[in-house]
């Protein structure tokens, strides 16, 4: 009667491999789902940034940055001066700009 234990050992043994193999498979697949998810968020998110980036390179063009100065009723002055950053010295003179407010500005304020 001996061979009654051994054989009840090896078929636990067996039940508990398989039943061990099928947890860390079911968890493995729980992972990969996971990291299907967050691959597809991180694609989401990087199409949002390429956007935000899209928009503000937009913003920051000459044309837009022109637009929104004389929206906020800022005109370009002829009489240009510099200032020399490494000793602050100022080069050329400058004059205040003769251009008149645009409408865009004019109703801003009144709003």
């Amino acid at each position: 009667m001996p061979r009654a234990p051994f054989a009840a050992l090896v078929v636990v043994l067996v039940v508990g491999g398989v039943l061990g193999i099928l947890a860390v498979n079911t968890k493995i697949n729980e992972n990969a789902f996971r990291l299907n998810e967050l691959q597809q968020q991180q694609a989401k998110l990087d199409v949002e940034q390429q956007q935000l980036k899209k928009q503000i390179a937009e913003s920051e063009s000459p044309g837009n940055l022109a637009a929104q100065a004389r929206k906020l009723g800022l005109v370009e002055s002829d009489d240009l001066a510099y200032i020399r950053l490494p000793d602050g010295k100022v080069i050329g003179v400058p004059q205040p700009a003769g251009g008149k407010v645009s409408i865009a500005s004019q109703q801003g304020a009144e709003g």
